[in-house]
């Protein structure tokens, strides 16, 4: 068998694993939801039995990703990204994620204003985290109205009402990141040593 193939069979095994820790599943819960045995599951992440399409397919739909990502396939054919945006309230959204659940990448463009807008705050579920790329952010956030220049970030539960626009009548892009089910952004620093 072709090296390259046999590398990417073997990375299967773990990347299965890792999903699955990710997720939060035991192998009984991903047995339960599956109908594979625990112990097929288990010789599938230690590597101890391959993967067949059968079995793949199954995880993937469990686990809604596309069958190349769990598989580790190899990216062939035409190597440019083609992004679809999504034009909704008046702004651009640019996914930059491709996986159906979890959290989401966006980048937005909100196009400078004709006139000034009155903030029209909205709920929904989820949480979301922001950084300005450019221009300057009024985030309405609950009782919070605040502006954010370049550079700075944000995050707030989103089944607060809400609210994203110009600060300055000038047009302003973020990347967003937006998990459903409340899953936030961590963001680790350097620890520092006490001094003394």
């Amino acid at each position: 068998m072709d090296p390259g193939i046999e590398d990417v069979l073997d990375g299967v095994g773990p990347r299965l694993r890792a999903l699955r820790r990710e997720r939060g599943i035991t192998l009984a819960g991903l047995a339960a939801a599956t109908g594979v045995s625990e112990s097929t599951l288990s010789r599938l992440e230690s590597g101890q039995r391959r993967a067949t399409l059968e079995l793949l397919l199954v995880l993937a739909r469990v686990y809604e990703v596309p069958l190349d990502d769990l598989a580790g396939a190899p990216r062939t054919g035409d190597p440019r990204i083609h992004l679809k945006p999504i034009h909704r309230f008046g702004m651009t959204f640019v996914p930059l994620s491709r996986r159906p659940g979890g959290v989401h990448a966006f980048k937005m463009i909100i196009p400078a204003p004709v006139e000034p807008l009155e903030p029209a705050p909205q709920t929904h579920d989820g949480f979301e985290w922001l950084y300005v790329l450019s221009g300057r952010l009024r985030l309405v956030a609950g009782e919070r109205d605040l502006i954010l220049p370049t550079g700075e970030a944000a995050e707030f539960d989103t089944s607060a009402p809400h609210w994203l626009g110009s600060a300055d009548g000038g047009a302003v892009e973020l990347l967003i990141l937006f998990g459903m089910h409340g899953v936030r952004a961590h963001v680790r620093g350097e620890q520092r040593e006490p001094a003394g």
